[in-house]
């Protein structure tokens, strides 16, 4: 019979305290595993989300960080809007043209570049107003720009694919300007399909909008905020009731609140639907502008900066700072609580093994005198509790992953991404665990020497 077979035998023989020592080891290590897993998520969420096809996010001055929030995750709500006029200032003279033409249906030969157009470059500005919701979900008004030159993943470098239907026109003969594209986790929780019709809100529990958007298409699945997105035409969404900016004076100072496009006929509304004129540009308003700049665009931060009312922020810089400043230290903050936990495993298995030499002392003294010697006997103890350590550790790693991976519904459905089972947080993971089971291991050095140390003639 070989050392670990009698050190297993030990352990059988005090089979209830081995196995409360077990279990202690194995919730420490598998609070480790699920810890490491879930900020591996976060962090793999938020990096791969910085990534976002854009170099800058243009909005309302103040607060930097809920713009980031608001714009990319659609976390928050949107604080100011911006003229119209103002996302025009990021186009040159042909395409501010062409955009006065489609909306006038008159072009202006006497159109200058925009004032940012020449920072701009080869790059582009796609519009966007967020606040309006598709049941709990944000529904994102913007232009078919946003799917056609937008890249995401972790390299910025995959293009939109949908996984059933097409990307919204800018006008349909079918649809006019109410078309839309819903993510993959909306149309999965609302159960939407192609053809059906979508209503917007102010928010869950408010009155919707009369007008319906009808879904074209559903995006294929992108590990984004996006998958938790409606996203509409921004003609359409202009002309729904109460989207009309209000007009100011030269001041700025609001002369109305904004009124509806619908026109009343007979003291009944007509659909926006019917509409085929687009709203004037002096009565919209924008939530941002995404901004993708040349090589020379550098500047284009400090020069929206100077304005009195927008502001110019790096979404990568933003996410950075939060996972900097925020999410590390509390991941770290929470390892920490969970080592220490580990900590306390081991000390447990040192306490069991010592309180057990006490009842084996004659034991010993007897595989002594039967020939065995000081290191053998020191052996067995030391491996009463690597096996201790080795089935905790194993133990708690399995039931973390399972544990985990029951959570990857909710995960996938908050972050986009999905946990598989066998996924590990490299190399930290591999690096704790292995720290642990070495730490476990050595709280049985203790009781190994003291066994090593038994007097054979005192104790028969």
């Amino acid at each position: 019979m070989n050392l670990f077979q009698i050190a297993w035998r030990n352990l059988r023989y005090r089979s209830l305290a081995s196995a409360l020592t077990i279990l202690s080891m194995a919730l420490g290590v598998a609070l480790c595993v699920i810890v490491l897993g879930i900020s591996g998520v976060i962090n793999r969420s938020l990096e791969r989300n910085s990534n976002v096809g854009y170099n800058l996010i243009v909005g309302s001055k103040g607060s930097a960080t809920q713009l980031v929030f608001n714009t990319v995750f659609y976390l928050s709500q949107p604080v100011e809007n911006l003229p119209y006029s103002y996302y025009m200032e990021f186009l040159n003279k042909s395409q501010r043209n062409a955009l006065h033409e489609k909306i006038s249906g008159q072009a202006n030969e006497d159109e200058p570049n925009g004032r940012y157009s020449f920072l701009v470059g080869d790059g582009f500005a796609i519009p966007v107003c967020l606040g309006d919701y598709i049941g709990e979900h944000r529904l994102v008004a913007t232009t078919p720009q946003f799917f056609n030159d937008l890249k995401y993943g972790d390299a910025g470098d995959e293009a939109y694919t949908f996984k059933a239907g097409r990307n919204f026109e800018d006008f349909s003969e079918q649809y006019g300007f109410f078309e839309a594209v819903v993510g993959s986790q909306v149309a999965a929780n609302m159960n939407l399909k192609l053809g059906d019709e979508i209503f917007a809100s102010h928010g869950p529990g408010n009155l919707v909008h009369e007008d319906a958007f009808t879904i074209v298409g559903i995006l294929a699945p992108t590990g984004t905020p996006n998958d938790r997105a409606a996203f509409a035409n921004i003609e359409g969404f202009f002309l729904l009731e109460g989207h009309t900016a209000p007009k100011r004076d030269d001041t700025g100072i609001e002369l109305d609140k904004g009124l509806p496009l619908i026109e009343t006929k007979n003291g009944e509304k007509t659909s926006s639907n019917l509409l085929t004129e687009r709203l004037p540009i002096e009565r919209r308003e924008v939530t941002g502008i995404l901004v993708r700049h040349g090589l020379i665009g550098a500047g284009l931060i400090r020069a929206v900066n100077k304005s009195k009312f927008a502001q110019a922020v790096s979404p990568i810089y933003e996410i950075t700072q939060l996972l900097e400043y925020f999410v590390r230290p509390v991941q770290a903050v929470l390892l920490l609580m969970t080592l220490m936990v580990c900590l306390v495993s081991a000390v447990s298995i040192l306490v069991s093994i010592y309180n057990s030499m006490n009842e084996r002392t004659r034991d010993i003294a007897v595989m002594r005198a039967l020939g065995a010697s000081r290191d053998q006997v020191m052996l067995i103890i030391f491996s009463e509790s690597l096996l201790i350590t080795l089935i905790g550790a194993c133990s708690g790693v399995v039931a973390g992953k399972i544990f985990t991976y029951c959570l990857s519904p909710i995960v996938e459905q908050r972050t986009g991404i999905k946990i598989p089972l066998l996924a590990f947080n490299m190399p930290y993971e591999p690096i704790v665990i292995g720290g642990l089971v070495l730490v476990g291991t050595l709280a049985g050095l203790i009781p190994a020497l003291l066994a090593y140390r038994t007097n054979v003639a005192r104790n028969l």
